[in-house]
């Protein structure tokens, strides 16, 4: 099955990229994505599988490919939202929706997937158990895609789940991997201090907020520094300081907002609770009055260590051509809702490197020059599909 499954993915590589082309020039936002959910729904009419639409808090799709064997059931993952970026790429097939952009990759993930699928349900006599692909909205925008489709109770039946994203940190050909907490997880915050305005010649009878907001900007920094293990990673931005008035008014109110990113559950917990205390204090201290807005948006990505020496072991035995290098990445500071399935589903959520030819220091994920080998899209293709003939293989 695994040199059939292999032979089909590399003979339809342009239809992945022209799949990735027009999702690229269509792009759609989070939670907005009709258009992009009735395209991927389209693909699988006719095909002897179940698709489920509509799944989660938005359009969230699952394809259901049953095996001719009994056996375990495991789920793949490609996301499909964009962001809103104006894009300044220099492609002939550049978005066509103002403002809006594939800019993290989402089009290159869909595309790979969508053919992947479409093997498999070719190959499915063969497979000993069911594979679930999950074409997921929303995962740009909290509280995401994931989440819901977690809920549903749709994938209570997975025994494990996979995914991958292209990353422009090596070539195409290279993919890495990580075991363990890998991506962070982030909150976000919004604080609103109020104090007492008045005449900026006599303060002693107001209560000024942008120094209580001011205080709190630095203080919330020890957090990190003092309060946190010094092995332990976590970052608090504030991000927005909305104290604009007049020069000689002292402000009765300040609006901030931030993100918080943190590797662990440990750390969250302990961010948390002392971003929580040092509000407190500040009503103490200043003598204002505080309204916090804290949501922890995703929890930090743990990828299993069983499957990620799978995936591992898979790609380094795999002797493909596409495949050039599999290597151990680094933990990386952004967060991803995949998150939310592997703190119930074993699995691996690993990377495929997409630095376009030719560049040296290519523009990352979320920028509007951001651009991918497409060469990438095949090597995704067939390390996802390498890893199911593996898990499938080792679970006859």
């Amino acid at each position: 099955m695994r040199s059939k499954l292999m032979e089909m993915l590399e003979a339809r590589k342009d239809e992945m990229v022209e799949i990735r082309r027009y999702l690229h020039e269509n792009p759609e936002l989070s939670f907005k994505e009709e258009k992009t959910a009735k395209y991927i729904a389209d693909f699988y009419q006719g095909k002897d599988v179940e698709v489920e639409t509509n799944v989660g808090n938005g359009y969230g799709i699952i394809v259901t490919i049953k095996g001719g064997k009994p056996g375990k059931t495991i789920g793949l993952r490609a996301d499909f939202d964009a962001l809103p970026i104006t894009e300044e790429a220099d492609v002939p097939f550049k978005s066509k929706n103002e403002g809006v952009m594939h800019a993290c990759g989402h089009d290159a993930h869909t595309a790979y997937l969508l053919v992947l699928a479409d093997c498999l349900i070719q190959l499915k006599e063969e497979l000993n158990g069911t594979i679930k692909i999950i074409h997921q909205h929303a995962e740009e925008v909290p509280p995401g895609g994931a989440k819901s489709i977690m809920d549903s109770g749709k994938l209570d039946d997975l025994d494990a789940i996979f995914g991958i994203h292209v990353l422009p940190m090596d070539p195409a050909g290279v993919v890495g991997y990580r075991s363990g907490y890998t991506f962070n997880g982030r909150s976000y915050f919004k604080l609103k201090i109020q104090g007492t305005g008045g005449h900026g010649s006599s303060p002693h009878t107001a209560n000024d907020s942008i120094v209580a907001g001011s205080h709190f900007v630095t203080v919330v920094q020890t957090i990190i520094s003092r309060r946190l293990n010094p092995m332990d990673a976590g970052v608090v931005t504030v991000g927005s300081f909305d104290g604009k008035g007049t020069f000689n008014v002292i402000k009765d109110s300040v609006e901030l907002e931030g993100d918080i990113r943190y590797m662990s559950k440990e750390s969250q917990e302990i961010i948390e609770q002392e971003f929580r205390r040092i509000v407190k204090g500040l009503e103490v201290e200043f003598g204002v009055t505080c309204t916090l807005e804290y949501n922890a948006d995703y929890p930090p990505l743990f990828n299993t260590l069983e499957y990620t020496e799978l995936v591992a072991e898979s790609l380094n035995n795999a002797n493909d051509k596409d495949i050039k290098e599999v290597k151990q990445y680094p933990p990386l500071s952004p967060s991803e809702d995949f998150a939310y399935y592997l703190e119930k589903i074993p699995g691996c959520y690993f990377f495929i490197g997409c630095t376009p030819k030719g560049v040296e220091k290519p523009y990352f994920n979320h920028h509007p020059k951001f651009d991918i080998d497409e060469d990438a899209i095949l090597v995704a293709a067939k390390a996802v599909g390498h890893v199911v003939c593996s898990y499938f293989e080792k679970n006859k």
